[in-house]
């Protein structure tokens, strides 16, 4: 019961999700960044979205790192996460 009023009040999945996002991409306060850790303590689908993200994030760095020819700004991932975060509709 507590885990679920501190899951629905204090931080929703959704607000999680874009937690996650700004922080990959910028630095997010230390409030956001301590309800952040909270919520990932007590939900395993915000976890186990947050290691597809990693993954994500690290295949998409890998890639383009090694062409020389493209370079690929952190604007450019970003607006890649939001295209897929609406096709999900979070």
């Amino acid at each position: 019961m507590l885990q679920k009023f501190i899951h629905i009040i204090f931080l929703p999945c959704s607000e999680a999700t874009l937690l996650m996002e700004k922080r990959n991409a910028e630095n997010i306060s230390p409030k956001e960044n301590w309800k952040l850790s909270v919520h990932l303590k007590i939900c395993k689908w915000c976890r186990a979205y947050k290691e597809k993200l990693e993954i994500l994030d690290t295949i998409l760095k890998r890639k383009f790192s090694k062409e020389e020819d493209v370079k690929i700004k952190d604007s450019e991932i970003q607006g890649f996460k939001d295209e897929v975060l609406k096709k999900l509709n979070i």
